[in-house]
């Protein structure tokens, strides 16, 4: 049985990162973060058929698909910045930190979608909230986790933080697959929750520098199981690596 997500209202998020350093949103709750109608964020979903594999999984598995691009936030505006590789600093990913890590792009037509530039501005707001008003450098990723060989992990590198001021994680779609539980936990102690993402379009956001978290393992229960989600980072004062 799913653990069902503590989902609260959109007008809660900025409130509840403050008290207690994360927030779920349901998917009507998305769109009206985002300011736009949900059929408009679930066209986004058909380019997650197009990722190419993950190459660098050091654990040796295939599981891993994805894109990433790179985006700046500032006064109301979104602009696409140069692609560039993902780093991330051993303190914060044991696994693949320290690696300059390059993936194919997003696709054009998905980031000129309004819902697109809708749903990252309307982030970029939230982050504000927490941290003062200031450009925001976000790192957008597609992932698609599947079950082919057995086990998929959406978090190999276990509980983590990302070295960055806010993290949303959407989930996009789940199809044939059990497992994959969502784990928030203090990270400067014991307490934590746990849930499981499962409506499309649905977000769990974090204050990173407040909590960690992890999403357990996946495993198909019929054929073709995957798990496809967002997540998009908000660093103040640029990207990780320079």
């Amino acid at each position: 049985m799913l653990l069902p997500p503590p989902y609260c209202a959109a007008a809660e998020v900025p409130a509840l990162l403050r008290s207690r350093g994360f927030a779920a949103v349901s998917p009507p709750g998305v769109a009206e973060l985002a300011g736009r109608p949900l059929p408009h964020l679930q066209a986004l979903a058909p380019s997650w058929d197009d990722l190419p594999p993950d190459t660098y999984l050091k654990d040796g598995g295939r599981y891993r698909r994805r894109r990433h691009s790179c985006f700046v936030a500032e006064g109301g505006r979104l602009e696409q910045a140069p692609h560039r590789a993902h780093w991330q600093p051993v303190e914060y990913n044991a696994l693949h930190g320290g690696m300059q890590r390059w993936f194919e792009p997003m696709q054009p037509d998905v980031v000129a979608q309004p819902a697109w530039s809708g749903l990252l501005l309307a982030l970029a707001g939230i982050a504000s909230g927490l941290r003062g008003a200031q450009p925001w450098f976000i790192e957008a990723h597609q992932f698609r986790i599947d079950t082919t060989d057995g086990i998929g992990r959406p978090t190999p590198e276990g509980a983590h933080r990302d070295g960055v001021d806010l993290v949303a994680v959407f989930l996009v779609d789940r199809t044939g697959i059990k497992g994959g539980e969502t784990r928030v936990f203090d990270a400067d102690g014991p307490a934590g929750q746990r849930f499981t993402l499962a409506e499309p379009w649905s977000v769990l956001l974090l204050d990173d520098e407040r909590v960690v978290h992890e999403t357990t393992p996946i495993q198909p229960s019929e054929p073709g199981g995957h798990r496809d989600t967002l997540v998009l980072t908000y660093r103040a004062g640029g990207f990780q690596g320079g």
